[in-house]
């Protein structure tokens, strides 16, 4: 499980809502974390699915990790992986992949 900057933001990313099961559906949901790209976004409630980058926590001010998605896309690239064509790892699907690579 990711550690998050502050408790509040932990409270945010895993709101859990026993009316809604997809946290884009529910409007008390705020923020989306992704694990895979270690992304942050505010939730756009609109009937899509989509959510505005943030680069700093809206409750305790501090900057939050800089995403690797471009990581997660250079690394399957090295690894001959084309994520629109072919199967993607189980281990690409959340924040396993970053584990097994030297930081730099």
């Amino acid at each position: 499980m990711t550690n998050h900057c502050c408790e509040t933001m932990s409270l945010k990313v895993n709101v859990s809502c026993d009316q809604h099961d997809d946290p884009f559906d529910c409007p008390d949901a705020l923020i989306r974390f992704s694990a895979k790209f270690q992304e942050y976004g505010l939730i756009i409630h609109d009937g899509g699915r989509s959510c505005i980058g943030i680069d700093f926590c809206p409750w305790c001010g501090q900057r939050l990790p800089e995403p690797e998605r471009d990581r997660w896309f250079d690394e399957l690239e090295r690894r001959g992986i084309d994520p629109w064509e072919d199967d993607v790892p189980a281990e690409f699907e959340d924040d396993r992949w970053l584990a097994a690579l030297p930081r730099d």
